[in-house]
C-alpha cells in the first residue's frame, strides 16, 4: 500500500471521530491521575468509560470538557485541537457534561434552570427570555421526563428527578457530544432502564455520548463499546461482551464479576 493511500485511510478514519485523545496525561504534583491515555469516540456512538474508583475517569472528563488542561498530550474535537481550551468555549463548540454532584439553582424552578442553561453567560432574569427560549426549555423538560414538574424547585425533586434535571441542563447547551458522569448511581432498576432509554433516544437524534458508571450491568447493556482504565492507564477496549470476559478487567475490579 502506498504512503498516500495509507495517509488517506488514516485521514478518513479521523473524520469519523468526534473526539480523539492522544497520549493525554494529567498530573497533580507527584500523582499521575491520567497516564498517557489515547482513545477515540465515533460520531453517534455511546461509549462506556469505566474503571475502579480512583482510576482517573472524572479527571479525564475534566480535561476533555475544559475544566482543567492536561499536563501533556492532545485532545481533538471534530479534528480541531482543543487541548486546554476553556470550558465555556467548548460548550459553544458542542461539548457538554454532567456531574456526579448536582449543582442546580435551587431558587429557580426546573423550567427556569433549563432555560438559563441555554444562556450560560446571561445576566437576564427569566422574564427577559424570549418565548422560543422558554418553549425550548419546555421541550427539554418533556424530553427528559420532567414535563409534569416544571414549576417545582430542584430541592423538591427525588434523586432520579435531579439526575434528569442535570441532563436537561446539559441539553440546554445544544451539545453534539455529551459526557455523562455516573448517571445510574442511586437509581432503581426501572429508573436505570428509563435513563438508558433516554440516552438511546439522544443518540437516535444524532448525539454522541461517553458514559461513566460503576453499574456494569446497566452500562454494558447500553453502550456500543467500552474503554477500561486503571490507575489512569487504558487496560482494555472492546465490545461489552469482550469486556465482561476480559480477565484483566476482572482483576482490576478485585475479582468481582462484571
Amino acid at each position: 500500500m502506498s504512503t498516500h493511500t495509507t495517509q488517506s485511510a488514516h485521514d478518513e478514519a479521523q473524520t469519523t471521530d468526534i473526539l480523539r485523545l492522544e497520549d493525554v496525561t494529567k498530573q497533580f504534583g507527584n500523582v499521575t491521575a491520567v497516564d498517557n491515555l489515547s482513545f477515540s469516540v465515533s460520531e453517534r456512538e455511546i461509549l462506556g468509560f469505566i474503571g475502579p474508583n480512583g482510576a482517573g475517569k472524572s479527571t479525564t472528563f475534566d480535561c476533555v470538557s475544559g475544566t482543567m488542561a492536561p499536563t501533556d498530550g492532545e485532545i481533538y474535537y471534530r479534528g480541531e485541537n482543543v487541548t486546554g481550551v476553556p470550558q465555556h468555549a467548548l460548550v459553544e463548540k458542542g461539548i457538554a457534561r454532567t456531574y456526579q454532584t448536582f449543582r442546580p439553582l435551587n431558587d429557580r424552578t426546573v423550567l427556569e434552570n433549563i432555560a438559563l442553561s441555554q444562556m450560560p453567560n446571561s445576566l437576564f432574569s427569566f422574564a427577559d427570555f424570549r418565548a422560543d427560549t422558554e418553549q425550548r426549555a419546555r421541550e427539554i423538560c418533556e424530553q427528559v421526563g420532567l414535563g409534569d414538574v416544571v414549576d417545582q424547585t430542584p430541592d423538591e425533586l427525588p434523586h432520579a428527578g435531579m439526575l434528569r434535571l442535570e441532563i436537561g441542563r446539559a441539553l440546554g447547551t445544544d451539545p453534539d457530544l455529551l459526557l455523562v458522569d455516573e448517571p445510574f448511581a442511586g437509581l432503581t432498576s426501572d429508573e436505570i432502564d428509563r435513563t438508558a432509554d433516554l440516552f438511546t433516544s439522544l443518540r437516535e437524534g444524532g448525539m454522541t455520548l461517553v458514559v461513566i458508571d460503576h453499574n456494569m450491568h446497566g452500562l454494558l447493556d447500553l453502550v456500543d463499546r467500552v474503554i477500561v482504565i486503571s490507575f489512569g492507564e487504558k487496560i482494555a477496549e472492546g465490545t461489552p461482551a469482550e469486556i465482561r470476559d476480559d480477565p484483566t478487567v476482572q482483576e482490576a475490579y478485585l475479582g468481582g464479576e462484571i
